[in-house]
């Protein structure tokens, strides 16, 4: 149990982990990236019966979504789940997306020990 009077930052040292703040986005590149993921989820809802068209959808989605957001370790599960047969016409991209503005992905921090 933490003492309730010591500094957050003592806290931090001693339990030695910190909960990863999300990151943040422009309200242009939040747009640009669900937009993205939107229009690839309607795609691959009519391409899963050809899923060569589908993956290269899905991968074009993926690099698109790299450029808009950085790199973020959450698109490629993502871009796993769409590649299984049958399951690419849930929107796994929106909620990829969604995924990545509420949690961001963690990022070890530089210079503490």
């Amino acid at each position: 149990m933490s003492d309730p009077s010591a500094p957050p930052e003592l806290e931090k040292r001693s339990t030695g982990t910190t909960a990863s703040a999300p990151l943040k986005f422009s309200v242009v590149r939040l747009a640009l990236a669900f937009g993205v993921a939107g229009l690839s989820d309607v795609i691959g809802a009519f391409t899963s019966l050809a899923p060569p068209i589908g993956w290269v959808v899905d991968v074009v989605t993926a690099a698109l979504l790299f450029v808009v957001l950085g790199w973020q370790w959450l698109l490629l599960p993502g871009l796993v789940l769409e590649a299984i047969p049958g399951v690419g016409v849930l929107p796994f991209w929106l909620l990829v997306v969604g995924a990545v503005v509420v949690f961001g992905t963690p990022r070890p921090k530089i210079g503490q020990h």
